[in-house]
């Protein structure tokens, strides 16, 4: 049994939630601020994903990096990037489609938080930064670990998107979850419930781990 599907899946998500983290966390800070016109249209943008079809995404990221479009084109000239059929553009289009679910738990998680705990930080004299770093995300661990689990199993399962932007390329964008499509249309069933058996045990371990730890948490002062 071939077993590079899954490591792709792992690597893929791996890489997809440490990127969304990254960029995840100031983005939901800021939209947990006062509402604006702006942020309500940039947030609209960022959770239309969880409503839309995979397929449409993957469709009009298809034709975006595409090399007979601009941009496509522009990006495969001068910065020698192909995204179209590539685990790069796996990871974009992972970025692209996973982001509302690493932004919307830790905004709401914000939001919650009482306001005199920033109010009493600027009082003594730390930056927005230290607020942030010191202050806030202490106080949403259980938020920040439940967006990460949401985003890498969501990645990990992930079909329409990556099948369309990346293709279905063994040891380079074949993934589990194309891997499982591959198998059942070949009716080789055997394969498709390995597959499948592997992603399962994978996905009930992490989600497990994770209602252990908020439960453990839920007993915290700070929680």
């Amino acid at each position: 049994m071939d077993l590079t599907p899954i490591f792709l899946s792992l690597k893929l998500a791996c890489i997809t939630t440490l990127i969304l983290f990254v960029i995840g966390l100031p983005i939901a800070w800021w939209l947990s601020g006062r509402d604006s016109i702006p942020k309500l249209f940039i947030e609209a943008i960022i959770t239309m994903p969880l409503v839309l079809p995979p397929s449409v995404l993957g469709f009009y990221l298809l034709l975006a990096f595409s090399p007979q479009n601009a941009l496509g084109k522009w990006l495969q000239e001068h910065c020698d990037i192909r995204l179209v059929f590539s685990f790069e553009g796996l990871i974009l289009a992972s970025v692209i489609y996973s982001l509302p679910f690493m932004v919307s738990p830790v905004k709401s998680a914000f939001i919650h938080l009482p306001g005199s705990i920033k109010e009493a930080s600027y009082t003594m004299g730390k930056s927005k930064f230290e607020t942030l770093w010191y202050i806030l995300l202490p106080n949403i661990k259980s938020s920040l670990l439940t967006a990460a689990v949401l985003t890498f199993a969501h990645t990990l399962g992930e079909f329409g998107v990556v099948l369309m932007i990346g293709g279905n390329i063994p040891g380079v964008t074949k993934v589990a979850s194309i891997a499982i499509y591959d198998s059942v249309e070949s009716m080789q069933y055997a394969n498709a419930n390995y597959y499948s058996l592997i992603l399962f045990s994978i996905t009930f371990i992490i989600v497990l781990a994770v209602f252990v730890f908020n439960r453990k948490s839920a007993k915290s002062p700070l929680e």
